[in-house]
């Protein structure tokens, strides 16, 4: 073994790089100047997982309701187990990084050792990479990142290593896309509703509350049973985003009294704070939490704040590195023995990064989570239907007008939602649902029943379901406001499957863990079709709603009922 890595290292520093991966950023990216030699960097390299495709058919085993092992979900040990990296590809990365001076007993690493993080600074990560990293910067929020366009590495860790991170990735932080609209002082004026469902007061037309959400999706006649029995909702929250308890105390109080006094639990991923300050209340953060629990209350709540570098501010005479915070919440959840049953949370996104993420996400389902995302709130792209003012070119040095897919929402792993607005419902017009097909990733078998009638498309659809997306009252820093996007769907749509694991545990059943599978066949039919409105961008109208799943709403938004009746069936 001493002998190989010592025979690795003089390789490494006698071989010349080959090119591993070379990305175009968008327009939106200005390169400013080289990035400072002196510039404090740390790189995730991450190893291929050559049994990956082992704990792919275990997962589907887990999740198709007609499988014999339905929700016999996996270990943390046996994930571990099918997660590690080639003995050959450790070797060979160790030699490698001792040639360049680390000492590899004392870095960090996965408990299974397909990824490890290093210390550095750009001028040896440009020696290792074969690489220059510059200051680029943002036209269109003003941030900068420390980023390069192209990397190398030996040709002997080709087909070892899957990614090095951060190198291509030009979002700043995986953050879905403009996902929280605008914030309103007034709450909407409430207009009666002539053709509303008797079930659903007239007010939701155009105010949303968690009775709202709990009568359109016929859940109120349903108490939760399982607090006590293992049952648990989290939302994550990056970046400063900080949920406030007064703020959720508030809500509490004039939207779901029997939880007034209840709270959430805090945990902090690579020193993420919870700052209680009421003017550092986050938007996006409450909204998750007061409809993603409120709906749930008295299920058993967890926030994970995570920590992370603020973007490379190239005028700081002490730079800080560009770490990515949403791949450390993900590899926290994936060392966790005992994980919550339901957490919410393309083109800007590198092939290499997307897979990489996608297939953490495909091991959490393996353990019995549920992960729901925002599908995005630009329609097929940019939100705008204007050909003349659109702007959805790809970067990949063709310039062409082409949708542009979002990511993670077009992970086969998770299950993506949409928005939805009004009573009766249809797709939400104040932005555009995002929605489409993907680039990256290959149409799953699960899907091919429903998109086959829809549209003759090879990618992964990024629109699974839909939920309530506008017009929702939170309260933030004290004051009641309205707030919308497609991440008010999410939360809402978790807080329903939240409900879900609720009556399966009561019952002595396991979680549902990752839910496709089960939406598309059995669950097809427990949806509310929503077949009005459409999703705009890159200069076109985007696609309508039919009858039927479609790229705008997809399978549509849960009847609780139904969902429940089939769960507890299988």
């Amino acid at each position: 073994m001493k002998l190989f890595i010592h025979l690795v290292e003089l390789f490494a520093l006698l071989l010349g790089s080959v090119a591993h991966e070379t990305y175009h950023p968008s327009k939106e990216w200005v390169k400013q100047r080289p990035a400072p030699s002196d510039h404090e960097i740390t790189l995730r390299i991450s190893l291929a997982q050559p049994n990956f495709d082992i704990l792919e058919s275990h997962l589907y085993a887990v999740s198709d309701p007609d499988s014999p092992r339905y929700g016999q979900h996996l270990s943390m040990d046996a994930v571990q187990e099918l997660t590690a990296p080639n003995p050959l590809a450790l070797e060979s990365l160790n030699g490698w990084l001792a040639g360049h001076g680390f000492d590899i007993h004392g870095l960090l690493r996965s408990p299974s050792s397909d990824w490890v993080k290093i210390k550095t600074t750009i001028q040896k990560a440009e020696d290792m990479l074969n690489t220059t990293y510059h200051v680029w910067k943002s036209n269109r929020t003003g941030n900068s990142l420390v980023r390069t366009t192209s990397w190398s590495l030996p040709d002997f860790l080709h087909e070892h290593v899957d990614l090095v991170h951060p190198t291509t990735m030009f979002t700043g932080g995986l953050q879905p896309r403009a996902t929280t609209f605008p914030l309103s002082d007034k709450i909407p004026i409430i207009t009666p509703l002539t053709d509303a469902s008797p079930d659903v007061d007239p007010s939701c037309n155009n105010t949303i509350t968690p009775t709202c959400l709990l009568q359109l999706y016929n859940a109120t006649q349903y108490t939760v049973q399982a607090a006590d029995k293992g049952n648990q909702i989290a939302i994550s929250s990056y970046l400063n985003q900080f949920a406030n308890l007064a703020d959720l105390q508030e809500f509490y109080a004039n939207l779901v009294p029997a939880a007034v006094n209840s709270s959430f639990d805090v945990v902090s991923i690579n020193g993420g704070q919870n700052n209680q300050t009421l003017s550092r209340a986050g938007g996006e953060a409450n909204l998750d939490t007061q409809y993603a629990f409120g709906l749930t209350f008295p299920t058993p709540a967890t926030v994970f704040t995570t920590g992370g570098s603020p973007p490379f501010n190239p005028d700081d005479n002490t730079p800080t590195n560009s770490n990515e915070p949403y791949m450390d919440w993900v590899d926290f959840l994936l060392t966790q023995k005992h994980l919550p049953q339901t957490s919410d949370d393309e083109q800007t996104v590198p092939s290499s990064f997307a897979r990489s993420v996608c297939a953490k996400f495909a091991i959490l389902g393996a353990r019995g989570v549920t992960l729901t995302v925002s599908s995005g709130d630009g329609g097929v792209g940019d939100g705008d239907p204007n050909p003349a003012t659109s702007d959805c070119l790809t970067n990949d040095g063709k310039n062409e007008t082409k949708f542009i897919p979002a990511f993670p929402a077009s992970c086969p792993f998770v299950t993506s939602v949409g928005g939805t607005v009004n009573v009766p419902e249809r797709a939400v017009d104040r932005f555009g649902s995002g929605g489409g097909f993907s680039n990256f990733f290959p149409r799953p078998a699960y899907q091919n029943a429903a998109v086959n009638g829809f549209l003759k498309a090879n990618g992964d659809t990024n629109k699974d379901v839909a939920a309530q997306g506008d017009n929702f009252v939170i309260f933030l820093r004290g004051r009641a406001v309205s707030i919308g996007g497609t991440s008010a769907a999410s939360p809402t749509f978790a807080g329903i499957v939240a409900l879900l694991n609720d009556a399966r545990m009561a019952a002595g059943k396991p979680p549902l863990g990752f839910l496709n599978p089960l939406l598309y066949s059995k669950g097809m039919h427990a949806f509310n079709d929503i077949t009005v409105g459409n999703n705009p961008g890159c200069g076109t109208e985007g696609f309508s709603c039919r009858v039927g799943w479609d790229a705008v709403t997809g399978l549509g938004t849960p009847n609780f009922g139904l969902l429940k009746d089939i769960v507890l069936r299988n």
